[in-house]
């Protein structure tokens, strides 16, 4: 005989509430979005006089075929694009390194870094000294000033740390026993268990870099080296789309057209990781 479950007239009212308060959040958040891509689609003095809400009017391509032909606009790309994956890299490198020693909790020390961590989740360092310690170690106008300073975020270090407890110590145990030193248990058998929680920091950081904006401004003066966020700022602060305006394109449309082209690739990637993105945050924020 089968068991009948009840469900709590309140639960269901309660769910009910959540998907109902969700899709409007998600209505809210859309409906910019969808009104900067109709832009981006839409001729320029449609856009001008106000006509454009979330549909194309006169629909065009031409605003993405002028910045399709704007050298400037894609070396920032190309910038970014090497700024995200080289940075990403580089920041769970260093990031999973860090976060299997304090796991260790036979660490010597480990309570005092840890404090040190989580001391700079709180207090961020002021602007004039991070200046002079990014220029005292040459880094300044190079790319390396936009990825060195940001290379490990106490935040998805906790995080990692609290998934890498979650592994079994028989396992790194065994390893040992068969004559496995730490680097190899490292890189043989923790870091292949722990794709979920790297595949979550990683887009973490990808974001982050993609998304790097203050760095830049502050340690590049090279307009040669300038990334993406910094070129689009320019474009729609200092009207100064006018040089690749079209005789069917506008300077409006242009920037709506960038700010697709910049927002895209974070969105196409998401999905794909969805799954990896779900399950590591879960595993790693939760100590089992």
């Amino acid at each position: 005989m089968g068991i009948v479950r009840k469900v709590n007239p309140s639960l269901k009212w309660f769910e009910a509430g959540n998907y109902l308060f969700l899709s409007l959040i998600s209505i809210v958040v859309l409906i910019p979005f969808l009104n900067i891509a109709a832009g981006s689609l839409s001729g320029g003095n449609s856009i001008l006089e106000g006509k454009v809400s979330i549909l194309p009017v006169n629909f065009t391509m031409e605003n993405y075929w002028a910045l399709l032909k704007n050298f400037g606009f894609w070396k920032s790309f190309g910038i970014t694009v090497y700024i995200t994956v080289l940075g990403t890299t580089l920041n769970l490198t260093f990031t999973s390194l860090m976060a299997y020693g304090l796991a260790r909790r036979d660490l010597k020390g480990r309570s005092t870094i840890l404090l040190i961590v989580l001391f700079t989740m709180i207090f961020t360092a002021p602007i004039i000294p991070s200046y002079l310690l990014v220029k005292s170690l040459g880094m300044l106008n190079s790319l390396w000033a936009v990825m060195i300073p940001s290379l490990i975020s106490g935040f998805n270090l906790l995080i990692m740390i609290s998934f890498f407890q979650n592994i079994p110590d028989a396992l790194t145990e065994a390893a040992k026993i068969d004559g496995s030193n730490e680097y190899r248990t490292f890189w043989s058998i923790v870091l292949p268990l722990s794709m979920p929680v790297m595949t979550t920091i990683g887009l973490f950081y990808a974001v982050s870099n993609w998304n790097g904006y203050y760095a830049a401004m502050m340690y590049l003066r090279d307009p040669g080296l300038f990334p993406l966020q910094v070129k689009l700022r320019q474009l729609i602060t200092q009207d100064n789309a006018g040089d690749i305006l079209t005789s069917l394109s506008s300077a409006e449309g242009i920037k709506m057209a960038a700010i697709i082209v910049a927002t895209l690739p974070v969105m196409m990637i998401y999905p794909f990781i969805q799954k990896h993105f779900v399950k590591g945050a879960m595993i790693g924020s939760v100590k089992g």
